[in-house]
């Protein structure tokens, strides 16, 4: 019996912080993938931090994001939105974030 409960403690712990943090990775991996190959030719990191940026806060960031993605035709998923909100904020912004 004990030995069953070892063996399925990892499928148990999946249900709780260790796959947030796993999903949490895989999404900050995304956002970086995202940006990194549909985004950066055009930005250097540099246009984070110019004084006349775009993105003041995250509502705009996010627009931001959904509306270049939109102009170059990427077709990016809500989801993958966000994740490239998220690597952004993350790496560049640190803007507070409505969750």
């Amino acid at each position: 019996m004990i030995k069953r409960l070892i063996l399925a403690a990892p499928f148990i712990l999946c249900g709780n912080l260790a796959c947030a943090d796993t999903q949490a990775m895989h999404d900050a991996a995304r956002g970086a993938l995202l940006y990194s190959t549909h985004c950066i030719a055009c930005h250097t990191t540099e246009i984070h931090w110019r004084e006349k940026k775009l993105a003041t806060d995250w509502t705009s960031l996010h627009a931001q994001v959904y509306r270049w993605q939109e102009n170059t035709g990427l077709g990016w998923s809500e989801e993958d939105v966000s994740q490239v909100v998220r690597y952004l904020n993350a790496n560049f912004y640190h803007y507070s974030t409505p969750d």
